[in-house]
């Protein structure tokens, strides 16, 4: 996708993205008659940090990373003779801040990745069972979901939870709000109604407030506190909107499917696998098969199932670095393709893979609790772990058909593992679908679009949106069988 930002008629918005291992600030000028583009202004790094024997962010050094991306991205747009209208931010799901009532961040926020709420599991659904949990919230069960984090949390008097974009957001703007696709990841809103469960907090002992009000994608949530204006240079009118923050919910919104019988694997370090519908699913076949219904743009269900993700790879490729093995990404992924299909696979959802440490170890070791030998060779295990996603994915999408009645016709593949070739030709091969593979920045260009028809720059809904998604992108299709893939 070109990063040229030229002088065409439309907007320029900037996007913030975190995912779980990096994060960056991109520049998007989105345009009815030229599409849209994308521009890398500064990217970062961000993993969890070992605190007072826990997981946690370290939100001071993330907050600072997405001030200097701002200012450099002023700085350019400036440099250009441009303004950015807005910031979008977007990040992962279900972790959260505690914010006192004089706005100060009170403790660092843990991880998801930490263990502190598997104790809590127990207790609350002693108060509410996961049956009652799933026919309100439609939430699948992780047992590091925001409910049971919350649950586990010594006290949360005189504060309010601010999930992590959301925070970000309060920190540019003094303005508290809970967007709703990722409050919908919480455990505590009401799937059919959108708004919070408040039985449910009461039941739990959580303060109705403990979450600030809804926000929905496209709403402002307010304009730029002048000390950020002052440290990035940007205009004092520049708003942060809202936008699909949790990451998942931008990325569908920018999958570039022509049709609505697709199926989508939002893949990364978690892959997302599902279908987009109306309204959610709450039936107890649902529950029991682990689907989720999060809330997407425009008010849609994003019904889906976490599965494993390339989370399991890097993690490989972070051990091995360290034993002193250099060999490159795509030279593993070539001796893994040439490996024979056939090969042990691992359930990939296991969660014994969430936390760091020795992942190729933990692979093999699962290898063999299956009866199966996996060499030790890291072809091997590269191939086993692509194996065991692909059939992960193909068992998901089976399942979503049946519990929700619809057939789907493709297969989207969007974010980091689109590049992944090896990955998209197994997943066509398991499910028996075309895959069709991009774009690898679907999670900014969701957050820049929905930013975009804020500002009235483009009309239309989702299908209108995705128009200019795949008007603009190079798209890789791969069918069940065949050797290399074809340019769409």
């Amino acid at each position: 996708m070109s990063a040229d930002l030229g002088d065409v008629d439309g907007g320029v918005f900037a996007a913030v993205d975190i995912g779980a291992s990096s994060g960056r600030v991109m520049l998007g000028r989105v345009s009815p008659s030229t599409g849209v583009s994308l521009e890398t202004i500064h990217r970062f790094p961000n993993g969890v940090i070992e605190l007072n024997g826990g997981l946690h962010w370290d939100f001071d050094v993330l907050f600072a990373e997405v001030l200097e991306g701002l200012a450099a991205a002023a700085s350019v747009a400036a440099a250009r003779g441009e303004r950015i209208a807005s910031i979008g931010i977007d990040t992962w799901a279900v972790d959260y801040g505690l914010v006192d009532s004089a706005g100060t961040l009170v403790s660092v926020p843990f991880s998801y990745r930490d263990e502190r709420s598997h104790s809590a599991v127990a207790r609350v659904h002693s108060l509410i069972p996961p049956e009652k949990l799933y026919a309100t919230t439609g939430l699948q069960f992780l047992q590091f979901n925001t409910v049971y984090q919350l649950a586990a949390e010594r006290s949360l008097e005189g504060v309010q939870a601010l999930l992590i974009p959301d925070l970000i957001a309060y920190m540019l703007t003094g303005e508290r709000r809970t967007e709703a696709t990722n409050a919908s990841t919480t455990g505590l809103l009401d799937a059919v109604a959108g708004e919070w469960a408040t039985d449910f907090l009461d039941t739990l002992g959580l303060p109705r407030n403990i979450f600030p009000p809804l926000i929905q994608p496209g709403e402002s949530v307010g304009a730029l506190l002048p000390a950020i204006v002052e440290r990035t240079g940007l205009p004092a009118d520049t708003e942060v909107v809202a936008v699909g923050s949790h990451d998942t919910a931008s990325a569908v919104a920018a999958v570039p499917a022509s049709a609505q019988d697709f199926a989508y694997i939002s893949s990364g370090t978690w892959s997302l696998v599902g279908v987009e519908l109306p309204e959610p699913v709450l039936s107890e076949a649902s529950r029991t098969a682990n689907f989720t219904n999060e809330r997407g743009v425009d008010g849609t269900i994003r019904y889906l199932r976490n599965v494993g993700g390339l989370w399991l790879l890097s993690e490989c490729q972070r051990t091995w670095a360290a034993q002193g093995f250099s060999q490159s990404l795509p030279a593993l992924l070539d001796a893994a393709a040439a490996l024979p299909p056939g090969g042990p696979q691992i359930n990939a959802d296991d969660p014994a893979f969430t936390a760091p440490d020795n992942m190729p170890e933990r692979i093999r070791a699962a290898a063999r609790h299956n009866g199966d030998v996996l060499a030790d060779r890291p072809a091997a295990v590269v191939r086993c772990i692509l194996d065991s996603l692909a059939s992960a994915y193909a068992r998901t999408l089976d399942d979503a058909e049946r519990l929700t009645g619809r057939e789907t016709s493709v297969v989207h593949i969007v974010g980091g593992g689109s590049q992944n070739k090896l990955l998209c030709q197994l997943t066509a091969n398991a499910t028996g679908k075309p895959v069709v593979a991009g774009p690898v920045e679907a999670t900014a260009l969701g957050n820049v679009l929905v930013q975009a028809r804020a500002a009235g720059v483009v009309d239309g809904g989702l299908a209108e949106l995705r128009a200019l998604v795949a008007a603009g992108t190079d798209l890789a299709r791969y069918e069940s069988g065949r050797q290399s893939p074809v340019t769409v």
